[in-house]
């Protein structure tokens, strides 16, 4: 069965009675009939938050507004042959205008507003099920460093000599602090993208995984420390059109990352344990102010200052 991956953005929108709008899904779709929340995939150097609303306007034609970061959740759905594991933002949103309509020769086929009746006689895909009825994401229990394992490669396209040249990574990071207040960095290693710079622990998700406990196992791989997740402080994105990593060729690299805000109750020596070869150099741990003077790539500059204002996603 072949690997693949996708990202996409989803929008959890209810009307003054309190009513959902959903979407069923078409033909067209791998599960035809299935009701969900409208959205879908980001295009290559598109942000998420950009993407829901593009996304529901295309499905039901409303104009909506990104209220608020609901939840982060990975599953795999299998069919003719191929195992996709999503990567779903999901997102709060709010009508701002547009008149409710049907799809025409798209992924969904209907768009309704349904009360609690209503939806408990839907089929509803399985992450819309859990997240309607609140129910918890799936519990980490330990984080565990795999050095040496097989790193996520890029979902996109290649050339004839079976190269990655464009990609698109899903990929997670916090802004941990131990009980001092100090900030925990990793210093990015030559040959990686932002050599030099500071970042924030974390990195690519596994197929399979789900994005908290990859947060959590790099963080173990890169500080040998072990983390607590408290909080989502937004989600964000990069894009690099010539980005050259130990692949030692350009690729037009998009990433979508989700920040969490973490800590670290009982900090430890700090030590790389992941695999020779490796992005992390070294870690360190810097107050608020000192970080701030630091050659700091585009996500650990995003982290520190939603760390420091504290914000969350609005």
């Amino acid at each position: 069965m072949r690997l693949k991956r996708r990202i996409g953005a989803y929008g959890c929108c209810r009307d003054d009675a309190g009513r959902v709008l959903l979407v069923r899904l078409s033909e067209q779709a791998l599960e035809p009939g299935q009701w969900a929340l409208p959205g879908g995939g980001i295009e290559h150097g598109e942000h998420p938050a950009d993407a829901v609303v593009r996304e529901i306007a295309e499905e039901t034609g409303l104009r909506v507004e990104v209220v608020g970061l609901r939840r982060i959740r990975a599953d795999i759905v299998t069919g003719n042959g191929v195992a996709i594991h999503n990567d779903r933002i999901l997102y709060d949103v709010a009508v701002r205008g547009g008149t409710l309509r049907d799809e025409f020769d798209g992924t969904t086929d209907r768009a309704a507003w349904c009360d609690a009746e209503e939806i408990g006689r839907l089929p509803l895909l399985f992450f819309v099920a859990d997240l309607l009825a609140d129910a918890p994401p799936p519990v980490v229990r330990e984080a565990v460093a795999r050095p040496g394992r097989r790193r996520n490669t890029p979902s996109g396209s290649a050339d004839d000599g079976d190269r990655p040249v464009r990609g698109q990574r899903f990929a997670v990071y916090g802004a941990v602090t131990d009980p001092a207040g100090r900030i925990l960095l990793t210093l990015v290693a030559d040959g990686y993208p932002g050599a030099g710079r500071w970042h924030l622990p974390g990195g690519g998700t596994d197929h399979g995984e789900q994005p908290d406990a990859a947060f959590l196992r790099e963080v173990a791989e890169e500080t040998d420390q072990v983390g607590r997740i408290t909080g989502l402080l937004g989600v964000t994105h990069h894009h690099n059109p010539a980005a050259v990593g130990p692949e030692g060729h350009p690729i037009d690299w998009h990433s979508v990352a989700t920040v969490y805000r973490a800590e670290i109750d009982a900090p430890t020596v700090l030590r790389v344990t992941e695999a020779a070869g490796g992005s992390t150099a070294r870690a360190a741990w810097f107050t608020p102010a000192e970080a701030a003077d630091l050659p700091l790539t585009h996500i650990a500059a995003y982290g520190l200052q939603r760390l420091t204002s504290g914000r969350r996603m609005e």
